[in-house]
């Protein structure tokens, strides 16, 4: 066990099987021998939002029972710590978030890569894995360590001369979109959140934990990412004047879960007359966010991880993310599993407030995601040195 970084075991039900992948593999230029050793192979994984830590849990177990040692560090943004702390993580965590400012953005991953850099150096990883650590790519550039970066939104993906050796992407994401590169593209099947729904398992305790009243509609709210630098303002307006629709209903009750206590404060404060009649519940301590999910009726948010969520789980999800719409989510809207309200006059229009018809237990039918990710991680680890 190192000092700097913590191997971790994780359990899981996931069976391990097999999926072919026709990506070209090639050992990025001068990796340095520096870090190779007769021992296990090290994946170093850097966790630098918060759908990471579940994201990783499966892919960590799964290279682990294949016989590689990882590596873990995390940053401190959004909700990470807490979700560590929820799902027993041992991690390192180092750095921490920078805000909306574009410049100081860029500063504070270039001091977070500096702070990475020894752990980087006594860890000696063969490979670096993440989903869009842009600190860990800058380091391990300098390190001659080589990268795998996974990303599922195409618009977050411009990163010049810090591109990572291998791009690992949902296969709805055209060609040309992610990267100027043309190889050391690799593709899974479905969503990432299809890596981790399948060990999903309900509890019902979580509705009356949250005080939530028994035959009540249940809406799970998540507010816009207002410090991403794709943000665009009307995602706010569509999210205040969604939560005033909602409100009409008196046999409603929203949870909304903010994604840093900057916006639980916010919320907190622009909606004090809905928090106190109980329409408004914003927990005070993270919670199982597929749990949740699961035992609502709908779920609307501001983008990104949750509504996929709630597409893999089957959970009617309206999207009012008004940033560039990436492909993933033009899929789902394509495939009816996904509304996109577009206009404050889309609130009343589309967003349908009936209790869902939930099924006796989520569907744990095994999916391609995680197999074909571990693949293509394992087929690049096994050609390096070649």
């Amino acid at each position: 066990m190192l000092n700097h970084m913590i191997a971790t075991k994780v359990t899981t039900e996931e069976p391990r099987t097999a999926s072919e992948n026709g990506s070209q593999i090639s050992r990025p230029a001068a990796t340095s021998c520096a870090f190779r050793a007769s021992r296990r192979q090290r994946i170093w994984i850097d966790l630098d939002n918060s759908p990471h830590v579940p994201f990783f849990l499966p892919i960590i177990e799964e290279l682990e029972n294949r016989g590689f040692e990882i590596l873990l560090t995390a940053r401190d943004a959004y909700q990470v710590c807490d979700l560590l702390k929820f799902y027993h993580l041992p991690c390192k965590v180092i750095g921490g978030h920078s805000g909306k400012n574009k410049a100081l953005k860029v500063l504070v991953n270039s001091v977070r890569a500096l702070q990475l850099a020894p752990s980087a150096m006594k860890g000696r990883p063969d490979l670096a894995l993440s989903h869009g650590s842009r600190a860990q790519v800058l380091i391990c550039k300098a390190l001659r360590i080589p990268t795998v970066m996974m990303h599922d939104y195409e618009h977050t993906t411009k990163t010049g001369f810090l591109e990572p050796d291998w791009i690992l992407m949902p296969d709805v994401i055209p060609d040309g979109v992610m990267s100027k590169k043309t190889s050391g593209i690799f593709r899974y099947p479905g969503l990432k959140e299809d890596v981790y729904v399948p060990r999903f398992k309900p509890d019902a305790s979580i509705l009356t934990e949250l005080g939530i009243a028994p035959g009540n509609l249940v809406v799970t709210l998540r507010p816009p990412a207002n410090e991403a630098h794709y943000h665009n303002p009307e995602s706010e307006v569509l999210f205040a004047e969604t939560l005033r629709y909602l409100a009409k209903n008196p046999k409603l009750t929203a949870v909304a879960l903010p994604r840093n206590e900057r916006q639980a404060q916010q919320l907190r404060s622009d909606w004090s007359d809905l928090i106190q009649s109980g329409q408004l519940i914003v927990p005070k301590a993270a919670v199982n966010g597929l749990n949740l999910i699961w035992f609502s009726d709908l779920v609307i948010s501001g983008g990104g991880t949750m509504n996929r969520e709630a597409a893999a789980l089957g959970v009617p999800v309206y999207s009012v993310f008004r940033g560039t719409i990436g492909a993933v989510d033009r899929y789902l809207a394509a495939k009816h599993r996904l509304v996109l309200i577009e206009s404050v006059q889309d609130i009343p229009q589309k967003i349908k407030l009936v209790a869902w018809n939930r099924p006796a237990k989520p569907d744990g039918r095994n999916r391609l995601a995680l197999p074909s990710i571990v693949d293509s991680v394992v087929s690049i680890l096994n050609n390096l040195d070649r």
